[in-house]
């Protein structure tokens, strides 16, 4: 349910509830108010009346001894004063009433009583609770699309707020909320995810520098040790060395690629060529054991043809089959379908933290799951997005790694 119909629902339960208290204060105290006036009338009536009988021995209109009709706790005062009853009973036409009476000739004497009918004030108090009821109804009519505007102008608000977080977390760290209208808990709240946004940049601004920095100074080095290496006489420590130089040129060349490709430096030289060949080539390059299928060849004896620089997806392609064999287990098994290419390993699959996240930098999961520096997949991703492709990572019901990359129309 939508925040807006619920801030909606809120406030007119709210208001139902209000005007439901209103309505029943406003009746009990104009029952009261009623029953008060009526008891005070009756009460000055029977002074009269009594008044009028001692002095002339007649009964003024209204005034009776001993009614039928008298409230059984005003039969038999047991002293002169006067007193008032109320009578809820209706007789005939005479709905519900207030009785005072007072005893006239001593103790045991009679009684003299004075009725007041309580019918029209109380259906004016009927007609009062249905004008309570019909404004309150209205009253409910009229906030209740105020609500919903209200409610709607900070579902805005807030959505807004949630899709800059969405776009931020989805990788756009330029992506802000802006200014927001009024000083309250959602402007504080953008405030807040566009400062998260401001530092999030300069974090990973600094450890992109940080990157790049270390690459450059790191290939002359690495440059020397290799040519160093190379005037070692052949041996074993010499084929060590150069296996170990090798390994930290790659290192220094893949931070590079990082950070070209994090500085927007990188522009991909597209062609047309099938896309069956290409993955061909980038798994051979490999050296490693590979199962390739291509099913559309098999289908219609011609390739699959797509406009996307070469070099780049064989870079991707290489990259998945590297990690697959280094962090998964054989068979590893490479699927060409249309502008798909499915890389699948029958290993552990991905960790669980990788597909939440992403693949991190330096980051290769368990230890016993193999070596590397953890840049593959990271550099798999950003020449994916650099092509336009789409690169999704996900483990197989039956276990093992799958990376799918699909690649533009």
């Amino acid at each position: 349910m939508p925040l807006r119909w619920k801030i909606a629902a809120l406030a007119a339960s709210t208001a139902c509830l209000v005007a439901a208290a209103v309505g029943v204060l406003v009746h009990l105290w104009t029952a009261q108010d009623i029953r008060s006036r009526a008891e005070a009338q009756v009460f000055n009536s029977v002074y009269s009346a009594m008044d009028a009988y001692q002095r002339t021995g007649t009964l003024t209109d209204g005034a009776e001894l001993d009614p039928a009709e008298l409230p059984a706790a005003l039969r038999h005062p047991a002293d002169g004063d006067r007193h008032t009853a109320y009578d809820g009973r209706v007789n005939g036409n005479l709905g519900p009433s207030v009785w005072a009476a007072q005893r006239v000739d001593g103790p045991g004497g009679r009684v003299l009583a004075v009725r007041v009918n309580m019918s029209s004030e109380l259906y004016g108090l009927r007609r009062l609770d249905v004008v309570m009821a019909v404004a309150s109804l209205v009253a409910l009519a009229a906030a209740t699309p105020l609500a919903v505007y209200g409610a709607g102008l900070l579902g805005r608000r807030l959505r807004r707020v949630s899709e800059t977080a969405g776009r931020i977390s989805a990788g756009d760290l330029d992506a802000r909320t802006g200014p927001t209208k009024g000083r309250d808990e959602v402007a504080d709240i953008a405030a807040t995810v566009d400062l998260m946004a401001d530092s999030l940049g300069r974090r990973l601004h600094t450890e992109r520098q940080f990157t790049a920095d270390v690459a450059h100074e790191l290939r002359t080095p690495v440059g020397g040790l290799l040519a160093a290496a190379d005037l070692l006489p052949p041996g074993e420590v010499e084929d060590l060395l150069r296996a170990r130089v090798r390994d930290l040129r790659g290192l220094v060349e893949d931070l590079l690629e990082i950070s070209r490709l994090d500085a927007g430096a990188e522009q991909p030289v597209r062609a047309h060529v099938p896309l069956d060949a290409v993955v061909f080539e980038a798994v051979a390059r490999t050296g490693l054991d590979t199962e390739v299928t291509a099913a559309d060849v098999r289908r219609t004896a011609t390739a699959q043809t797509v406009e996307t620089d070469p070099r780049r997806l064989e870079r991707i392609v290489s990259n998945l089959v590297i990690n697959a064999h280094r962090h998964g287990a054989t068979p590893v098994r490479v699927t060409v379908e249309g502008r798909t290419v499915v890389v699948r390993d029958n290993g552990p699959g991905f960790p669980s933290d990788l597909l939440r996240g992403g693949p991190r930098r330096f980051h290769t999961g368990a230890k016993e799951s193999g070596s590397g520096h953890g840049l593959g997949l990271t550099i798999a991703l950003g020449q994916a997005r650099l092509l336009g492709a789409e690169l999704r990572l996900d483990n197989a019901p039956d276990g093992g790694a799958v990376a799918t990359l699909r690649l533009p129309d």
